[in-house]
């Protein structure tokens, strides 16, 4: 995808506006649900931003990934959790208000050197039609790194089956109602409605 250079200015300052904006809410809002929500947001900015860099399948499978397994993964779990607890003061908060400012201080610094220090200038380069990388990608997936893919495969699959059987709820065994439960620490009980009739 081949853009003019005005276009994709613009449209990566949009993208850019979108991926700060929706990560300032997924940390700044208190409900947890508008949080995985714009985190989903994020996700779809950046993949855009891979659309500009002429990246289409990192892009999809941002999308794919990102979109459609982790974030549905966390909102499944939010709303399936879903426990209310009344909020409670900590002791001592203020100390992990400091070290949070602190790491998030130290790490704005570094990437702000980071970026000052690198080299931007590009060399003017011939402009060559940038063909689709799923080929090339498919390429290498099937010749030079068929192992590791097979393997990662594997473990997914491996992983899937164990979720499924954790899932599974039948495989617990149910004891009949009629024999009654008796431990050491507990005696069985006549019920109350029947000790009263008797008197």
């Amino acid at each position: 995808m081949n853009l003019a250079e005005g276009v994709q200015v613009v449209s990566f300052g949009v993208l850019a506006l979108m991926v700060l904006g929706t990560a300032l809410g997924v940390v700044l809002l208190s409900n947890i649900v508008y949080s995985a929500f714009l985190l989903g947001g994020v996700f779809i900015s950046i993949s855009g931003i891979y659309i500009l860099l002429n990246a289409d399948f990192v892009a999809a499978a941002q999308i794919l990934v990102y979109v459609g397994a982790v974030n549905v993964l966390i909102l499944f779990a939010i709303m399936l959790v879903n426990k209310k607890e009344d909020f409670s003061e900590l002791p001592r908060r203020w100390i992990r208000k400091a070290a949070t400012a602190l790491v998030c201080v130290g790490l704005f610094a570094l990437l702000s050197t980071m970026v000052l220090i690198t080299p931007w200038a590009i060399a003017p380069q011939p402009e060559i039609p940038l063909a689709s990388t799923i080929v090339t990608i498919g390429k290498h997936l099937f010749s030079d790194f068929l192992l590791p893919f097979e393997i990662a495969s594997v473990l997914l699959l491996m992983a899937m089956v164990g979720a499924i059987i954790l899932a599974r709820r039948d495989f617990i065994p149910e004891l009949p109602v009629e024999e009654p439960i008796a431990t050491a620490l507990t005696l069985p009980e006549r019920p109350r409605e029947l000790i009263k009739s008797e008197k």
